[in-house]
């Protein structure tokens, strides 16, 4: 199956709900994500955010027990009934965790790890999108004399920024980040929040974050989930300056969470 753009809106979630056993975690969510925007996912601890990103490439399937019911729109595709290549599906939607997790190989290598995947074997071609992967994520100045050494042996703000590039080197549509910045030291956190600014003209994106103040400055779209629910979307200068719901006020003000 290919993933053709149809609609403005990369993702249309409908009538969504996730168990895991008997706990009910996402409840009845409609969600539209609208090409190359930022949206920016803000709620409490345990309230849905993590659990919503990962179903969106079904990385939710690798955990136990879980049933979902809905539809999960992706242009077009219901990708919860439709027959569907995973590794194609994933490709089109990257990831990147709270926490860079290079592999243990070399910088050059974990760049490379999802174009060889997808068939790409041609050293001259890698080359290309290794330097790419790496200027589109601002650190191929950094590391371009040691492509060959140990990714482990970069910074936490470095190692992050790889994982971007691993995530770019398959030319994704959506790039999906899980708190990517909740590790990092305050100037790295600000290069990343720079970069997500400069990859929406290419990217959708979608960001789970505790920092609300982080939400504000990176995103055109937040959502405010509470136990399961989503409770508002809309415009992040909506949300922040007048929410429509007490609940979403509460939280932002500082009242719980």
């Amino acid at each position: 199956m290919t993933f053709a753009t149809l609609t403005r809106n990369v993702f249309d979630i409908k009538d969504l709900n996730l168990w895991y056993g008997e706990h009910h975690a996402l409840k009845n969510i409609n969600f539209p994500i609208i090409k190359k925007e930022v949206t920016a996912m803000i709620g409490p601890s345990g309230c849905g955010k993590s659990t919503f990103v990962k179903t969106l490439n079904l990385m939710i399937n690798y955990v136990s027990n879980v049933k979902m019911t809905g539809e999960i729109n992706f242009n077009g595709h219901n990708i919860l009934n439709e027959k569907l290549d995973l590794v194609e599906l994933r490709k089109k939607v990257g990831m990147v965790f709270q926490k860079g997790n290079p592999f243990p190989q070399s910088i050059y290598d974990n760049v490379a790890y999802g174009p060889r995947i997808h068939g790409i074997k041609k050293k001259k071609h890698l080359d290309e999108i290794v330097t790419k992967s790496l200027m589109n994520v601002a650190l191929w100045d950094e590391v371009k004399d040691r492509l060959h050494a140990p990714a482990l042996g970069l910074s936490g703000g470095q190692q992050q920024r790889l994982c971007i590039a691993r995530a770019l080197a398959t030319k994704p549509e959506v790039l999906l980040m899980d708190e990517p910045t909740s590790a990092l030291d305050p100037i790295s956190t600000l290069k990343i929040e720079e970069l997500i600014l400069e990859l929406k003209e290419k990217y959708t994106i979608v960001i789970v974050t505790h920092n609300m103040q982080q939400a504000s400055r990176v995103s055109d779209k937040t959502a405010f989930f509470l136990m399961g629910e989503l409770i508002e979307l809309d415009e992040t200068s909506k949300i922040f300056s007048n929410p429509r719901d007490e609940r979403t006020e509460g939280y932002i003000t500082g009242r719980f969470g």
